[in-house]
């Protein structure tokens, strides 16, 4: 498992991960996001802004690397990055597939991904991870398996997703949505010869949208590697969009917010990978200080009262803007 390189990694950042989202492409919805990126942002623009992250999270310990099909070229730019650093063959990278990029390098667009988890879509998207990543892939996930999406039920695609857990790539799904944990526990139920399918899961799990956790527990005791993105919430815990009470710890604990928010992530025993999506060196920098704060009980308390309905968290997150 290639997960069992991690559990034995030393650094302490080796289990915060680095997660291209917002670099892959020009488009994402961010907040703040026209204030971090370049002006121009061109292919090349871009694929620097990307090297220099990767730079700057493998010289700091970050272990783990995530990306996807649909993040515009980041399978592309991640993957001429490993091939340029023999060296950190002790990155564990793991990629999505199950959403089309439709942007075509553009900012504004009628819409910037598109969702199909048939069997066609993943040998088309499959073949193209293999292109740009070689046999750098470590895993391979459902991009944001929902209770209604066909992939829980298609048997003929779990035949070849078991196949491809044969050949050494673990298979594992992401999920997305109000009803997050409706989707983890009937993944938790897919079997293949009587053996489950899935060994990992990637959910959003936050200070504002926890709802997940009570399944993700379900998912880490059948023996699952848990995965946590959006610990920021696309930039609601960061900085001074930050809700008060998160920046009155945070200035009580000399950290930022964002640190501050991942370190209550960190703080999980079910949580093995967080990510964080940064899209600077300083971002990630502030970000990675999280494993040095520590939260109290009364910490605890105070950020729990930040809680919102998951319909109400994810109806605001449709409405961020792609900038």
């Amino acid at each position: 498992m290639p997960f069992a390189r991690l559990a034995t990694a030393t650094t302490p950042t080796a289990h915060i991960g680095l997660g291209l989202a917002a670099v892959g492409r020009p488009g994402y919805l961010n907040l703040g996001r026209e204030a971090d990126l370049p002006a121009e942002r061109s292919v090349e623009a871009l694929r620097e802004r990307t090297h220099e992250l990767l730079d700057a999270a493998y010289a700091q310990g970050v272990r783990y690397i995530d990306t996807a099909r649909s993040y515009g070229r980041a399978e592309e730019f991640l993957g001429s990055w490993l091939d340029a650093h023999p060296e950190a063959d002790d990155l564990v990278i793991g990629s999505k597939w199950g959403y089309a990029y439709t942007a075509n390098w553009r900012t504004r667009a009628d819409v910037h991904e598109v969702k199909e988890h048939s069997l066609a879509m993943y040998e088309t998207q499959r073949a193209e991870t293999r292109d740009l990543l070689g046999d750098h892939l470590d895993l391979y996930q459902i991009h944001s398996l929902t209770p209604d999406s066909p992939a829980l039920t298609d048997t003929t695609l779990h035949a070849h997703l078991a196949r491809l857990a044969e050949e050494g790539v673990s298979v594992g799904f992401s999920t997305s949505g109000p009803e997050q944990a409706r989707a983890i526990r009937a993944a938790l139920e897919v079997r293949v010869a009587g053996e489950p399918l899935f060994r990992s899961v990637q959910a959003t799990y936050n200070l504002l949208e926890p709802s997940a956790g009570p399944a993700l527990v379900e998912a880490h005791d059948a023996g699952l590697t848990v995965i946590v993105k959006e610990a920021v919430a696309n930039g609601r815990l960061a900085g001074e969009r930050a809700p008060e009470p998160l920046r009155r710890i945070a200035g009580e604990l000399d950290a930022g917010c964002d640190a501050v928010a991942l370190a209550a992530v960190l703080g999980r025993p079910w949580a093995f990978v967080v990510l964080s999506g940064a899209a600077t060196a300083e971002q990630l920098f502030t970000n990675l200080h999280a494993v040095t704060v520590e939260l109290g009980e009364e910490h605890t308390e105070a950020l729990a009262e930040l809680i919102e309905e998951p319909e109400a968290y994810w109806r605001r997150r449709a409405e961020l803007p792609w900038n």
